[in-house]
């Protein structure tokens, strides 16, 4: 029974919200920065530790399967445990896992770190989200989720600037010291300040549904990352998208059947919830391909410095941090439709400008073009997402929160394997046919380095393709949002309401 009920709702009224608000938004930021300080750093770490790009990808790619695999159980541990316990031990997982990678010596140690880390996040963004679902009533939901967005947006501000500053100037290893003072200090402010919101029950953990989850999102997330090294034809690859995709299957029939699912499926017969999760999911996948490709097109391909690298991502994070709290406001007042048609059609706009992508493109016209894409972005996420879980009834607020961070997170994780997989067999293949067709020689080394950056930059646009009609298709999905309201729930009924729109 999710912990969303009247009676929570009404207690937090009592609560201060100020602390706890506090704790909570410092806590993600701290998450969040730890995530965007490795994209910026990851060319920097390959070189260091000696792996290939598709292997360094793993450190974040990883890091979001891990926290996506961790999301769905965050519903049955916000009922068998009080928040206050919930954010200490995740802060403490997270400050253990951050010390770990400090101190690795080589990628699988730092890999254990970051895994250690996946989890104590993927215990603390959906609580965020669930505490904040209480302690507002719905008519402040797109303010307070404009408020929560400051501190995720912030921390993408800031992250890329000062990675690249870092690793510049230092060793890459400084990036996680200067992390752990930050997750230490959060855990103590948890101590001192956080109080319990939520309502304990005597769930019971889902342990096939676990297995189920695991295997289908981390099968289909190895499949995507190992496309870029063996090919999408590759014995590998087949397997572990067919394990990824029988797990899922499996997943969702355990999920149905199940008396108390982890994963509640049948929140998605709420229309308006299922569509505003597809369109996240999109623009996900969309954020992150520029995330990933900007930076190693920058460093790679183009010799731009890290800090270079970092500083072009700063005003577009600046800016989208700035909007957010405004998204809110405007959402409030006019709904989440036409902020999310105006803000698509500026993705797809700008994500095909960087499918134009040569080796004489200027970084003003790039800082310029990722400006405006992450201006787009910030009227999307925050208000599509509450418009989704708007539309539900309170005591399902919990299970479309950890559905719609699940898919999030694993939609990022799959984005990146993605794109990042599309760009190098892009690249592998040009190379490969030129070598055999002998347009170039590989005993001809200045020819042939020249020839593998045009490559590998034919590779990142036609990355960007893709992500280019992959937005298309949210965008055409975004005129069917409407504004919505709490509906009577399938789930006690067992009768098809059609939801209520304005």
């Amino acid at each position: 029974m999710s912990t969303i009920t009247a009676t929570a709702a009404s207690a937090a009224k009592h609560i201060r919200r100020g602390p706890i608000i506090a704790a909570l938004l410092i806590g993600a930021f701290v998450a969040l920065l730890n995530q965007t300080l490795m994209n910026v750093a990851l060319p920097q770490m390959m070189n260091s530790l000696g792996i290939e790009f598709n292997m360094a990808q793993w450190l974040t790619t990883g890091f979001m399967l891990v926290n996506g695999v961790c999301v769905p159980v965050s519903a049955y541990l916000v009922e068998k445990f009080t928040t206050r316990t919930l954010f200490i031990t995740a802060m403490a997982l997270f400050s253990f896992g951050t010390l770990i990678c400090a101190l690795g010596t080589g990628f699988e140690m730092i890999m254990v770190g970051r895994v250690i880390q996946a989890a104590g996040a993927g215990i603390l963004m959906p609580l965020m989200n669930i505490v904040f679902l209480i302690i507002y009533p719905i008519e402040e939901r797109g303010k307070a989720m404009g408020l929560m967005a400051v501190a995720m947006i912030l921390a993408p501000a800031v992250g890329p600037t000062l990675s690249g500053w870092v690793v510049q100037n230092y060793s890459w290893r400084v990036l996680f010291y200067i992390v752990l003072p930050l997750a230490v200090l959060t855990t103590l402010l948890g101590v001192k300040f956080m109080q319990n919101v939520t309502v304990k029950t005597s769930p019971k953990l889902d342990k096939l549904g676990i297995i189920f989850s695991t295997l289908g999102f981390g099968g289909l997330l190895y499949g995507f990352s190992e496309a870029g090294m063996g090919g999408w034809d590759s014995e590998t690859v087949m397997g572990a998208l067919i394990v990824g995709a029988v797990g899922l299957g499996l997943l969702v029939w355990r999920e149905l059947v199940a008396k108390k699912p982890m994963l509640e499926f049948r929140i998605f017969r709420y229309n308006m919830y299922s569509l505003t999760t597809v369109i996240n999911i999109i623009v996900t996948m969309t954020l992150y391909s520029g995330m990933i490709l900007l930076p190693l097109y920058l460093q790679n391909i183009r010799g731009f410095t890290p800090l270079d690298s970092g500083l072009l991502l700063l005003p577009g994070a600046i800016l989208m941090g700035i909007m957010s709290p405004v998204t809110g406001i405007i959402f409030d007042k006019i709904g989440a439709r036409w902020l999310a048609i105006t803000g698509l059609i500026i993705t797809v706009i700008t994500t095909w400008e960087f499918s134009q992508l040569t080796d004489s493109t200027t970084y003003t016209h790039l800082i310029l073009t990722y400006t405006a894409r992450m201006f787009g972005l910030s009227m999307l996420m925050m208000p599509i997402t509450t418009a989704g879980l708007n539309q539900l009834p309170q005591r399902l607020s919990s299970h479309g929160t950890a559905m719609a961070n699940t898919l999030r997170a694993v939609a990022g994780a799959l984005g990146m394997a993605l794109f990042v997989s599309l760009m190098t067999n892009n690249t592998k293949s040009e190379i490969r046919d030129a070598v055999m067709s002998g347009q170039v020689s590989q005993t001809d080394k200045a020819a042939f380095a020249k020839f593998s950056q045009e490559a590998m930059i034919h590779g990142v646009t036609h990355a960007f393709i893709v992500a280019t009609w992959v937005t298309v298709i949210g965008l055409v999905l975004a005129f069917f949002i409407r504004k919505t309201s709490p509906e009577a729930d399938f789930l006690e009924t067992g009768n098809a309401v059609t939801p209520g729109t304005e």
